[in-house]
């Protein structure tokens, strides 16, 4: 980079990152703080700047690339882990360069994980509404415990690792499926199988696999057949993994017996804003369950609990995703090299 100065564009900005605002501000000249998603009809907003920060649903296309290079931004910063929303190669042709935080806070997604495990199993968000009602009766509120079930953790990465361990530490078995194997996940009690051999002996199966082409709809109706009956998923991963209608009619079958996600296939101008918030006289206003059938669904179904794209979302996570990219910046003010590169 020729002038070592960077001009920073955050798109998909919003109140809970005022920690991550203040970081960025002292490291950099120029901050210019943007709530809309970024995406083919507010690119242009990025005018001014020679980096974009964008977050996981921001749309940072070919077209959007396209206009972002005509204003001279150089470089995309990603503040998440994940990048299936950027077109590598656009980026490259462009000259663009792709940079993201592989890793803020493990623990965070993983204690989530655990934390939608618990709530489900004894039915504690079914509990706390009856409570409120001063219903106390214990009907239908029979868990299990978690010691000696069997758990598939789709993926041994960091996220994976750390959600076997506090399963491990109470008491669980744990199964895993990653094409690439890792000792610190066998030194620690992950046992390797194949995912045929996870499907069919796990009770509790939770995701943790980046979204690719040979991981998108991994859980589909043929998966879901070969789990035990009444199984339970989580995923605080990415929605892509899991098509969604054939979990709903998993769901309505008792095949799949709970869900918990964190995450919807199409989350994109959903999670991360407030539909109720919307009246009459609002443009493209509709009451929140009429917003999409297949959430609708899952948000009233007795069994699911979803969170809105949260399982990040704790004061730890937020300062390191602030602070790495701030190294991974001050990486581009320097032209390179770079610690989180993402390639074509």
């Amino acid at each position: 980079m020729a002038d070592g100065q960077v001009n920073l564009a955050v798109f998909s900005v919003a109140p809970y990152m005022h920690a991550q605002v203040e970081i960025w501000t002292k490291e950099f000249p120029s901050v210019k703080l943007i709530d809309a998603v970024l995406g083919p009809s507010t690119a242009a907003l990025a005018s001014g700047c020679n980096v974009v920060c964008a977050f996981v649903n921001d749309v940072v296309s070919a077209e959007v690339l396209d206009i972002l290079a005509e204003l001279g931004v150089k470089a995309i910063a990603m503040r998440c882990a994940g990048f299936d929303r950027v077109d590598l190669k656009k980026a490259s042709e462009l000259g663009i360069v792709v940079l993201r935080v592989p890793a803020y806070s493990p623990y965070a997604v993983a204690e989530h994980a655990v934390t939608l495990m618990m709530a489900l199993n004894r039915q504690i968000v079914k509990a706390a509404v009856h409570a409120r009602m001063l219903n106390y009766d214990l009907s239908g509120l029979v868990g299990f415990d978690m010691h000696g079930k069997t758990v598939g953790v789709v993926g041994s990465g960091k996220i994976g690792r750390c959600t076997a361990a506090i399963l491990i530490g109470m008491g669980c078995k744990v199964l895993t499926f990653d094409p690439y194997e890792n000792q610190e996940a066998k030194d620690m009690g992950m046992v390797y199988v194949s995912l045929d051999e996870l499907l069919t002996q796990s009770s509790i199966i939770t995701l943790h696999c980046p979204l690719m082409p040979s991981t998108k709809h991994i859980i589909n109706a043929e998966t879901i057949a070969k789990m035990k009956p009444g199984v339970m998923l989580i995923n605080t991963s990415r929605g892509g993994l899991v098509d969604t209608a054939a979990v709903i009619d998993a769901l309505d079958s008792r095949q799949i017996g709970a869900l918990g996600t964190d995450v919807y296939e199409s989350e994109g101008g959903l999670f991360f804003s407030n539909p109720s918030a919307h009246t009459d006289d609002t443009p493209g206003a509709s009451l929140p369950r009429e917003f999409n059938k297949e959430l609708s669904a899952l948000v009233g179904h007795p069994n699911v609990i979803v969170t809105p794209h949260m399982a990040f979302l704790t004061q730890d996570a937020l300062v390191n995703i602030a602070k790495t990219t701030v190294l991974n910046l001050t990486e581009f003010a320097k032209g390179g090299p770079y610690t989180n590169l993402v390639k074509a």
